[in-house]
């Protein structure tokens, strides 16, 4: 059995409101075993033999039809996501929030190229490593930023999905 987390897009905000609780249920219908959350946010860590190809189109599937919306997620194992946090370009810097971006193939060169055109905030970085995209940005500018409001966009916010480095170090934890 392996380790994965999936990483829900677009859940309990603006209106896609689901209890982890019920979420893990459908991953367990759907056949994960070990199913469990991390925050409230659609982070859930489970085991499967299958990989993540056919995972993914069996949990998309099972999560639309149980909660009636088009289900977009991305699936890592835990070696990915070991590799994904330990590849951070940024280190952790007082009043600063660190955010990885995973999605679609190439998703980190469209993001690369949306940031390198947007303006920036004092001391606002994003990189690509490993071919994930990676962004620093001052800790109340998120949203407000050129870049913040870039990734609000539908024809971009529906090829990736993004999480704080906290989530993913709360990640790894959790599979320990």
């Amino acid at each position: 059995m392996t380790n994965f987390c999936a990483f829900l897009r677009g859940v309990n905000v603006k209106g896609t409101n689901m209890k982890m609780a019920e979420v893990g249920a459908v991953f367990s219908k759907a056949g994960m075993q070990n199913v469990s959350s991390v925050l409230a946010s659609g982070n859930i860590l489970f085991q499967s033999d299958k990989d993540s190809v056919e995972l993914k189109k069996v949990l998309e599937e099972a999560m639309s039809q149980h909660f009636n919306y088009q289900a977009f997620l991305f699936i890592k194992n835990q070696k990915e996501i070991n590799d994904i946090l330990k590849n951070n370009p940024f280190p952790p810097i007082e009043n600063f929030h660190n955010y990885i971006f995973i999605g679609l193939e190439k998703v980190e060169e469209m993001l690369l190229e949306e940031f390198e055109k947007s303006s920036k905030a004092e001391g606002e970085e994003g990189k690509i490593a490993n071919g994930i995209f990676y962004w620093q940005i001052p800790k109340g500018q998120t949203l407000d930023s050129d870049f913040g409001k870039i990734l609000g966009k539908k024809s971009i916010k529906d090829k990736m999905t993004s999480r704080n480095v906290n989530t993913f170090e709360k990640i790894i934890k959790k599979f320990s």
